[in-house]
């Protein structure tokens, strides 16, 4: 049986160009502060997996840190986003 873990180490690495494809509203995009935007659509790179704390494996509810912008970035999970 394969873990949660290993799964998420399988599916994307770091510098994956990512696209979202289902329907995402987040509050915190720069051009758009406090006001709800749908990034489906919108393209960016995986900056880091949440895989792993202080050594020992983990399973994370969002574990992909996707990088939008210089200053936009936010945790998504496998089935938001798919590599291109």
């Amino acid at each position: 049986m394969v873990s949660a873990v290993e799964q998420v180490d399988k599916r994307m690495e770091v510098g994956t160009r990512v696209k979202v494809v289902t329907s995402v509203v987040v509050y915190n995009h720069p051009e758009h502060r406090n006001q709800p935007f749908d990034m489906k659509g919108q393209e960016g790179e995986v900056v880091s997996l949440a895989n792993e704390y202080q050594g020992k494996p983990i399973s994370a509810n969002f574990p992909y840190l996707v990088k939008f912008a210089p200053r936009h970035k936010i945790h998504l999970e496998d089935s938001e986003i798919e590599a291109i």
